[in-house]
């Protein structure tokens, strides 16, 4: 199992030293999130600082963006980190697109399915030198002139992995039909994953006549760790008020029928309509935390993630509720590898 964990952008000016850190500490994956900051910067800081680790953006939010732009800054992290970068995309719900990027709205899965293909499209036209003749219900490009060509990305590397953030079953089928990859939502346990995540993510492998073992599945929990049971316990409280934020969304909601706890999903919505934030975390007892984290200390976490997410992801992240990620040894690391 991959070891991921994120990579803080408030300072850019700190990036570099930061992930050069989380490398040697022995991470295998170094993220960035769209949230207050730009999620491509730093990795263009990361890769010029590190020499072994992943470098992705886990997510940038597609739609605001032209398929064009993706593909342009997907290309450079990938020449500048020597064939290390992956493009993970998100398509955010409609209230962001329309109010806080101005951008329209559509019916999201088949629009992201499309974005993907016209991004392969042109990192084709680049690295193969095919024509750019990409024309779909969303996106139409055609030219593609020497003067806007960029340079190869070098010897034996390929164009960027792709990956999508996934929560329905329709842009879980897109995942399983045509990316490198998914990144489940953190708002997962594992019965949910089991029974409805695992099956869409199947019916669109089938459907591209692809098999388990060509897409990767990352996340679908929290990690709540640290080094005394102080930190762990900061670390719940963290998830605690996540669990709390995201249960107060409806489109969350089939996640809580899964364990019926519907009920839990009304009142957190109350509380969200009627300032009620800083009470949310009341509602949300421990046994409700561990359906959704995997929980324990350094010495005990590994075993935790073992039950929470052996056999159906193919990597974690320890980052946000789990700290910084550098008062990880490298050996508890290695043990955290070691899940199947």
């Amino acid at each position: 199992m991959l070891v991921e964990t994120s990579l803080t952008s408030a300072d850019l000016n700190d990036v570099g030293p930061k992930a050069a850190a989380l490398e040697a500490a022995g991470y295998d994956v170094l993220t960035t999130q769209e949230n207050r900051h730009d999620p491509y910067l730093p990795l263009a800081v990361a890769a010029t600082a590190t020499t072994s680790a992943t470098l992705a953006t886990s997510v940038a939010i597609a739609f605001p963006r032209s398929p064009m732009v993706a593909a342009n800054v997907g290309w450079d992290l990938q020449r500048a980190s020597r064939g290390r970068f992956e493009l993970g995309l998100g398509s955010q719900v409609k209230g962001h697109n329309e109010r806080r990027f101005s951008v329209p709205w559509s019916a999201p899965a088949p629009r992201m399915q499309e974005y993907v293909a016209a991004v392969r499209a042109i990192w084709r036209t680049w690295h193969d030198g095919e024509p750019l003749a990409f024309d779909g219900d969303h996106y139409r490009f055609s030219l593609m002139t020497p003067n806007f060509t960029p340079e190869p990305l070098g010897e034996g590397i390929a164009p960027p992995r792709i990956t999508i953030a996934a929560v329905g079953p329709a842009m879980l089928r897109v995942a399983g039909r045509v990316c490198d990859g998914v990144r489940l939502h953190p708002f997962c346990t594992r019965d949910y994953t089991e029974a409805a995540v695992l099956p869409q993510l199947d019916r669109g492998l089938g459907q591209s006549g692809r098999t388990r073992g060509q897409l990767s599945i990352t996340g679908g929990g929290f990690v709540c760790t640290g080094p005394d049971d102080e930190s762990v316990a900061r670390a719940v409280e963290w998830v605690r008020y996540r669990i709390g934020f995201y249960g107060s969304t409806r489109a969350y909601w089939p996640v809580l029928e899964q364990h019926d706890l519907l009920d839990l999903g009304q009142q957190l919505n109350h509380l969200s309509k009627n300032d009620g934030w800083d009470r949310m975390t009341e509602l949300v007892d421990d046994d409700t935390v561990r359906l959704f984290a995997a929980v324990g200390r350094h010495d005990e976490i590994a075993a935790a993630i073992a039950e929470r997410f052996g056999g159906l992801t193919d990597g974690v992240s320890l980052g946000s509720g789990a700290g910084d990620g550098l008062d990880v040894a490298p050996d508890l690391l290695d043990d955290i590898r070691a899940v199947a």
